[in-house]
């Protein structure tokens, strides 16, 4: 390669690199005065970096064979922000592509047609909503997730406001508080925290980003009253897992000030397991208790019903690849489940799971065709489940991972199903990925009516995701997704 093309695609880079830099103020000025939510086919672009933004642009071109660029799609965010639009989820690599395709021109004219419902649709009073109070019992690994998520989304007529979490406490409370602070900020699989974080001992809070959030300490949901804190109607999300039925859980709403319990664990009894974009259409506004199912459950629901409404499932078996959780032992110890006692950094460690069961209360149609077991293995995140299933219409492995592709970019799942399709991916790869569960197309086997899908899922910042957005959903906070799915 000659210099002068060399200096010519660094020169690219640079142009893209400074289109991005301009682009991030105005994404944020949609999010803050518009409450318009930017994405990227599914990839949120609100509060990203430079090169967040445009490794996001070079998937397109997985997903849809196509180039896009922040040159295409720069004019288009750049009108956005002078058609006074309303609240709504749009995504600007859809619209790019389809501009592309068009020819160009005139791009505030093609984004009228597009965006036709909420043009001038913004409350200049900004009337987008009553907000929720939201609390978070326990601060484990899921809570702190929930934690990191609900600070980030905070404004932009997201209505959710993290006011306190509830925790045990004991001797020194200032030093407790450094303690949770820091675990919040810190954290050796996801990361630093992306902000700043500060603690007042008096007042016994943590504020992170400008949200104040109270720390309750209590050793029961009998001991706290929230409106002491000024909390009221509120969600509680219980991540503590100690309580899974209504008689359990129902102690939460015994407390003043509280509305709601939403529990990140399987529900047992009449307890509602919802899987967000799958039956969250359940949900009524007389329930005062719900379940968000297992990480498992969300990971392969969405893929077995898309699967189900195409093609049919007889019957199937689902094999869970499973990172160690908080309640296996490190080193060998006693254990009141089996196999469990063992040392989880050692060892793959066969368990039992209850993901394949737990399906049909999301999917009845699909009651007593799954079988299921579990293997926890030596990671600290993100798992693997291997869904062999036996069809009722057959099919290749090209038919299916271009049908769970198109379901991925372009449906109502597109939020729970990701799609990769590369021969160098492994489990790290996916550490805070959003979706429910990512199909991995380079591994999927089908031969006539006998498949077999392999999906990955962040077990933890994924399914948290589906927990806000279940959250979301019970505090009636709603966004028009745009430009409308075909699928």
């Amino acid at each position: 390669m000659s210099q002068q093309p060399l200096d010519t695609v660094f020169q690219d880079w640079h142009d893209n690199q400074a289109l991005a830099e301009q682009m991030i103020p105005l994404i944020g000025s949609l999010y803050r005065h518009n409450n318009v939510v930017t994405t990227l086919y599914g990839r949120s672009l609100f509060n990203r970096s430079v090169i967040r933004i445009l490794k996001d642009h070079r998937f397109v071109r997985k997903v849809e064979g196509t180039e896009l660029s922040v040159q295409d799609t720069f004019p288009l965010v750049q009108a956005m922000t002078e058609l006074n639009l309303g609240p709504a989820h749009v995504d600007v690599g859809k619209l790019g592509v389809a501009f592309k395709q068009r020819g160009g021109g005139d791009a505030k004219a093609f984004l009228r047609e597009e965006l036709s419902d909420i043009v001038d649709g913004r409350d200049a009073n900004g009337n987008n909503g009553q907000s929720k109070d939201v609390v978070l019992y326990g601060f484990g690994r899921i809570g702190r997730i929930l934690a990191r998520v609900l600070v980030e989304k905070a404004g932009g007529g997201n209505l959710l406001r993290l006011r306190a979490i509830v925790v045990r406490g004991r001797g020194d409370i200032a030093k407790d508080l450094e303690k949770r602070a820091s675990l919040l900020r810190r954290d050796s699989v996801h990361g630093p925290f992306d902000g700043t974080i500060s603690v007042d001992a008096e007042a016994r809070t943590i504020t992170a980003n400008g949200n104040v959030i109270q720390v309750i300490y209590a050793d029961s949901p009998a001991d706290v009253d929230y409106t002491v804190y000024g909390i009221d109607n509120a969600v509680v999300v219980d991540n503590t897992g100690i309580w899974r039925d209504e008689a359990g859980l129902g102690q939460h709403l015994q407390c003043k000030g509280v509305a709601k319990a939403l529990l990140t664990a399987p529900g047992k009894g009449d307890v509602k397991n919802i899987v967000f974009g799958i039956n969250d259409g359940d949900i009524s506004d007389d329930d005062t208790i719900l379940s968000a199912a297992s990480c498992t459950t969300n990971a392969i629901v969405p893929v077995l019903k898309v699967l189900n409404d195409e093609y049919g499932i007889e019957h199937g078996h689902v094999e869970t690849v499973h990172a160690y959780t908080n309640d296996q032992n490190l080193i060998d110890n006693y254990h009141k489940g089996d196999r469990r006692g063992r040392s989880a950094p050692l060892n793959m460690v066969l368990t039992e799971t209850g993901a394949a069961k737990a399906v049909a209360k999301a999917l009845p149609e699909l009651g007593g065709k799954l079988t299921g077991n579990a293997i926890r293995v030596p990671t600290p995140n993100v798992s693997m489940a291997i869904l062999n299933l036996t069809l009722e219409k057959e099919t290749d492995a090209d038919a299916l991972n271009d049908y769970l592709r198109r379901m991925s970019i372009d449906s109502h799942y597109q939020k729970q199903i990701d799609y990769v399709d590369s021969p160098e991916v492994v489990s790290s790869d996916f550490v805070g990925n959003r979706h429910a569960g990512i199909v991995d197309a380079k591994a999927t086997i089908a031969n006539g009516r006998h498949a077999v899908l392999y999906v990955w899922y962040d077990n933890e910042f994924g399914y948290s995701c589906q927990v806000v957005r279940i959250l979301q959903h019970i505090s009636n906070v709603h966004f028009l997704k745009l430009p409308r799915a075909r699928g």
